[in-house]
């Protein structure tokens, strides 16, 4: 029995662990386990040199630890491509977000807005700045702490308007999903993976995440609001 050890980011949790099992039956021999945490975190624990065989993150911060020597060169595999969608707690009457400016409107007037740590929270907060509304915002935005999701907040009526990923707010109690972005200022983001430059079984790991790139696993990636990369 081989035994594969990952670490991912939150958004792409509930992917992985499908994924893992359609690979399994695919490979009964084969074990994979996946630590699922924020995904600073993540990238800081492969950065101190913690073993792991593999590594799912978005694809800026993969590129980024491959430079730096923690993943073999070559390794990277993109997965998915997932865009950012918007939540409301359940019961609140739904804001239009349907275009750019009734987006802006939406936010404008929010009471309180959240959104993550994450590449699309950095996005957001340029996109924040390119509008002009930072400062008008700054102090009703709520950041959510590493591995804690955003649509949690909404539910607990901490944030009244949420984004993150939205395979991150799918089957959220509590909250409504409003729908994706406006393609005009959709924030799409590449996950990929890495084999680890500590892994004692790269091959293994190369066709696991082969495998995880083919067309065998696109409806799956659909199904979590993803598209294959």
């Amino acid at each position: 029995m081989t035994t594969l050890r990952l670490i991912s980011s939150m958004a792409t949790k509930p992917l992985l662990a499908d994924l893992v099992a359609l690979y399994h039956a695919q490979a009964p021999d084969v074990q994979v386990q996946i630590e699922s945490v924020g995904g600073v975190d993540a990238a800081k624990r492969v950065q101190a040199g913690e073993a792991f065989d593999g590594v799912v993150l978005a694809s800026n911060a993969i590129d980024t630890l491959m430079a730096d020597g923690k993943l073999l060169t070559g390794s990277r595999v993109d997965l998915v491509r997932s865009g950012v969608a918007v939540a409301v707690p359940a019961g609140l009457t739904p804001p239009d977000i349907s275009t750019e400016e009734a987006l802006k409107a939406a936010i404008l007037s929010a009471r309180s807005l959240g959104y993550s740590t994450g590449p699309s929270g950095v996005q957001l907060a340029k996109l924040f700045d390119r509008w002009g509304i930072t400062e008008r915002i700054q102090d009703r935005i709520v950041q959510a702490q590493p591995g804690v999701p955003v649509g949690a907040l909404v539910a607990q009526g901490e944030v009244t308007l949420g984004f993150q990923q939205l395979s991150e707010m799918r089957g959220v109690a509590g909250i409504t999903v409003l729908g994706p972005l406006p393609d005009a200022v959709q924030i799409t983001t590449t996950f990929s993976a890495g084999v680890s430059s500590t892994s004692q079984q790269p091959d293994a790991m190369r066709n696991l995440l082969a495998f995880w790139a083919s067309p065998a696993c696109s409806p799956l990636k659909l199904q979590h609001g993803m598209h294959a990369a």
